[in-house]
């Protein structure tokens, strides 16, 4: 089982009958709060731009395919309450202001800016078309617009498993880190994608499914290696071996990780990658093993706009994620101090893995390997020529 992590929910559904005058707009958005998991499996409705910040702010939802799809609702909850008094034009001021809210909630993810400037510019496509619209229309729109980008993630998931689990051999282990999975998209992940794809049986290709097991790292602080990829692969009954962080160069050294795997939150024009933190350490000590080291990422994670990782901001979180144990969840001893008071320190969610040392970058269009700024651009290029 693939748990599905965010979806939009219409209230007739949600009453369970389709007779309601509702239209699909009139609804919420339904989040796995993974800041429970694994204790308990809970879910959130987010029914203003305010809860929805709350939550991506907080971590119930991350990952940044799944940032981007949630924003991207987050601005039909925007306008979901307008009524006839408002314009189409006070819609747009409406949208514009929710966008700088949720995009000041992760400042690194950059899915989150593309998603919130996608629905934005589909919202000013219709008012440019028809300035006297109906609000309706325009809500509607917003809500296709959204959709799309939902269906569009879910569709990435499985192209980047599909052009991945070449590289998961027959027998091998491979070591992931941090959350890539289902819980970090709309669709079945982007680094997990490919471990599922790998798992899965095809009769009409022929294909049988492969025998690996997966290493997963604890990923400090949060611990999403140990309560969200753990759970996962559990879930979908795959062989998952925990360790913790600082285990890794070590297993490298024995000769028992055969690949490393990390999903992607920025990708500059050179190659260089942000992702979460200890993504350059286990970049280091693969190259260090001669261990292949892959970053899986749809094209929406590159931004031309950056030349080299030197310029990707580096989100900077609260101290209690660092002295606190666990930070989240219901366990007994939950938020138990591990650190001395008052004490200094330094917290940063991400770090950023330099394009000399990835083997491949693997997206939904294609395969990078030893990726740089012209082998970039070429497929960015070519997949939207292909479109």
């Amino acid at each position: 089982m693939i748990a599905q992590t965010l979806k939009w929910i219409a209230l007739r559904q949600a009453q369970g009958g389709e007779q309601s005058r509702t239209s699909d707009i009139d609804g919420f958005l339904e989040l796995i709060d993974q800041r429970r998991l694994p204790a308990e499996l809970v879910k959130i409705q987010c029914r203003d731009v305010e809860q929805l910040y709350e939550a991506i702010k907080t971590l119930a939802v991350r990952g940044a395919p799944a940032i981007g799809v949630a924003a991207a609702y987050g601005l039909v909850l925007a306008i979901q309450n307008l009524d006839t008094r408002h314009s189409i034009l006070d819609a747009l001021e409406c949208l514009k202001k929710a966008s700088e809210k949720l995009s000041s909630s992760r400042p690194t993810a950059v899915n989150l800016f593309w998603a919130l400037d996608r629905v934005r510019k589909r919202a000013e496509e219709f008012v440019s078309a028809a300035p006297n619209g109906k609000l309706q229309a325009l809500r509607e729109a917003v809500l296709a617009e959204a959709n799309t980008i939902y269906l569009e993630d879910v569709d990435m998931c499985r192209r980047i498993g599909l052009n991945g689990e070449k590289f998961i051999k027959d027998g091998s282990a491979i070591l992931t880190h941090c959350n890539a999975g289902a819980l970090a998209t709309a669709g079945q992940g982007t680094a997990l994608s490919i471990v599922y794809e790998a798992n899965r049986r095809d009769g009409l290709r022929q294909k049988k499914a492969k025998k690996f097991k997966v290493y997963v790292d604890e990923t400090r602080p949060l611990l999403q290696g140990a309560r969200l990829t753990a759970w996962e692969l559990k879930q979908a009954g795959i062989e998952v071996i925990l360790i913790c962080d600082n285990m890794a160069g070590w297993l490298m050294k024995q000769g028992k990780i055969n690949a490393c795997f990390t999903g992607a939150d920025r990708i500059a024009a050179n190659g260089d990658t942000a992702n979460k933190i200890g993504t350059y350490s286990l970049s280091i000590l693969a190259g260090e093993h001669g261990v292949p080291f892959y970053i899986a990422a749809p094209l929406s994670t590159f931004d031309l706009s950056i030349k080299s990782g030197a310029e990707i901001p580096i989100e900077q979180r609260t101290a209690d994620e660092v002295v606190t144990f666990p930070p989240h969840g219901r366990r007994i001893n939950a938020g138990t101090r591990i650190a001395p008071d008052e004490i200094s320190v330094y917290n940063p969610a991400f770090d950023v893995t330099e394009a000399k040392d990835i083997t491949a970058i693997i997206t939904d269009k294609g395969v990078i390997e030893k990726p740089n700024a012209d082998k970039i651009l070429a497929l960015l290029g070519d997949a939207k020529t292909r479109k």
